[in-house]
């Protein structure tokens, strides 16, 4: 992808998400909020699995 081509596609999608969070605000805070709630997840589990190899 050429420079300029990279500039659009993230002005797009930044247009994108602002059009999505200004229409419907509170889908988009459920999703961030799942969002969220799987990186905890994923951290919480990555910390279980060091815990592990150390004990």
């Amino acid at each position: 992808m050429s420079g300029n081509t990279k500039k659009i596609v993230i002005v797009a999608v930044v247009a994108l998400v602002l059009f999505f969070l200004v229409t419907k605000p509170n889908q988009s805070a459920d999703v961030v909020h799942n969002v969220l709630g799987w990186l905890r997840n994923g951290a919480e589990a990555i910390v279980t699995f060091v815990r592990s190899l150390f004990s």
